[in-house]
This record gives structure tokens, C-alpha cells and sequence, in this order.
């Protein structure tokens, strides 16, 4: 197989992102797959060829950054074919109630740290004329009520996004978004459990409000997530990003988001609006 260059994925542990690096190492890439936990690199390596290698990195922290950056250097000469900012969480909670120290968390890990890690390897992708990809989400186009922090945190990337891919067109660099719907990975899981922990902290006012339209919620996000497509999906989306002559510059993945996107560009806002609340009356 002719090698393909050198991809770094963020927050490959588990999900969209162990599947998107073992995608790109079964199609010829040297895998820099990003993860915080010493058990979560093994289990990837024992999945994967000698290409995959596990990269220790926590996007919220400069010096982590910055270490993972000098050891991709060294390993590549200064060259990366890709770089996929995959590392993500999802908050949710009323704007009213939502703790600002958890919204900060949100952009910390979901902006912040995809930029900041951008930063840091821009120049290696630009070396070697690379791409690089955002995992945005379907949300950061058509933000839905009680999970504003996660929704805006990925229209934040989307701008970003788009604002680099002008920035790189002189230097031949690529950037693509890929927007999935819902997804069947453990971000759901985790998401729901930390909604559940953050409702405690409301106090009775705020749940008297919003309490039984978030345990609405908190239903139509399990059935979508069960229903979610499987993250293979998006790492093929990733593949044709990091590998097609002219890449698309949005990937919208998966059915139900193709047809959230349609509706809501057809429908008038208030009508929308209206369509979204009735879906969460019926969960």
C-alpha cells in the first residue's frame, strides 16, 4: 500500500473519533490518534497496523499541546497530510440555568481547544499542501432548545471553518466541515449523565420552569441517539475530505440531518420554531 502521509485525530479514544483514526489507518496513513488515557491508545493500537500511534494530548492544555506538537515533528520531518480536530464534549442546560464556568467548559474543549491545536500544527499541513477537517455538527446550523451550549459552541466552528478555508486557499491547503446529526457514540451517554448532575444544581426555580421540557428533551435525545448513524459514516465523510481531489466543503451526515436542514431552510423561522416544539411535546 503507497503511504499516504501522516494524520493527526483528536479525541480518538472512543466514538467518531477510534473510528475515523482506524478508517484512516486501514487506508494508508500514519495515525496520530489523540487520546488522553495511556489504556485508550493500547486498545487503538491492538485494533490498528504498526501506523497507528497513539499521541497523548488533552486540548485544553497548552503544554500538552505544544509536547505533541515537537513529537509530531520530529516523527514527520515537519509534515502532516491532515489534521482532523475531532475532540468534542456536549453540555446542555436552559440558557437561564446553564452555569457560565460550564458554557466556558464547552468552548474550552470545542472551540478553544480545536483552534489552539490548529495553531500549533498549521504550519506542518501547510508544509506539506495538507487538509484539515472540523467535526462540526448538524446542531451548529440549526440550534435546538436546552443544548445551546453544545449547538453554539459548533456554529462558533463553523464559522471558524469557513473563515480558514479562505485563509489557506493561497497555500493550497484544504479545509472541509463535516456536520453530522446524531451520531451512536458515548458522547450521548456522557452528555446525559452530566445534564443529569447540572439539573442538581438549578435550584427549584429553574427546574420548576424548564423541569419537565428537559426531561422532554432529555427523551427525544435518547430515541435520536438509538437511532443515531453508526460513526463509520462519518469517518468515510472524513476520508473523502482528507483524500478527494476537490474536496466538498461541508459533509452533512446522516439521513435525519439532511432532512432537518431541508425543512428548516424551507420553513419560515417561527414555523420551525414551532415544528421543534411540538417534537419535544411528543417525546
Amino acid at each position: 500500500m503507497t503511504p499516504k502521509g501522516a494524520v493527526v485525530i483528536t479525541g480518538a479514544s472512543t466514538g467518531i473519533g477510534r473510528s475515523c483514526a482506524l478508517r484512516l489507518d486501514r487506508a494508508g496513513f500514519d495515525v496520530f490518534a489523540g487520546v488522553r488515557k495511556p489504556e485508550d491508545g493500547e486498545a487503538l493500537v491492538a485494533a490498528a497496523s504498526d501506523r497507528l500511534r497513539p499521541l497523548a494530548i488533552d486540548v485544553t492544555d497548552a503544554g500538552s499541546i505544544a509536547a505533541a506538537a515537537t513529537e509530531i515533528e520530529e516523527a514527520t520531518g515537519g509534515r502532516l497530510a491532515g489534521l482532523v480536530n475531532n475532540a468534542g464534549i456536549a453540555l446542555a442546560g436552559p440558557i437561564e440555568g446553564v452555569a457560565l464556568d460550564e458554557l466556558r467548559r464547552q468552548f474550552e474543549v470545542n472551540v478553544f481547544g480545536q483552534v489552539a491545536v490548529t495553531q500549533a500544527l498549521l504550519s506542518m499541513v501547510r508544509a506539506a499542501k495538507g487538509r484539515v477537517v472540523f467535526m462540526s455538527s448538524v446542531g451548529g446550523r440549526n440550534a435546538l432548545p436546552y443544548i445551546s451550549p453544545y449547538s453554539s459552541s459548533k456554529h462558533a466552528i463553523e464559522a471558524i471553518g469557513d473563515a480558514l478555508r479562505i485563509e489557506m486557499r493561497p497555500f493550497g491547503v484544504e479545509v472541509a466541515i463535516v456536520e453530522p446529526g446524531s451520531v451512536a457514540t458515548p458522547i450521548w451517554e456522557k452528555s446525559g449523565s452530566e445534564a443529569a448532575t447540572a439539573r442538581e444544581e438549578y435550584g427549584q426555580e429553574i427546574e420548576a420552569l424548564y423541569g419537565e421540557r428537559m426531561d422532554h428533551m432529555e427523551s427525544l435525545a435518547e430515541k435520536t441517539g438509538a437511532r443515531g448513524v453508526d460513526p463509520e459514516e462519518v469517518a468515510q465523510a472524513v476520508e473523502h475530505a482528507l483524500t478527494a481531489g476537490k474536496p466538498k466543503t461541508r459533509y452533512v451526515v446522516g439521513r435525519e440531518a439532511k432532512i432537518q436542514l431541508k425543512v428548516a431552510a424551507a420553513l419560515p423561522r417561527r414555523a420551525m420554531d414551532r415544528l421543534i416544539e411540538r417534537e419535544i411535546d411528543r417525546s
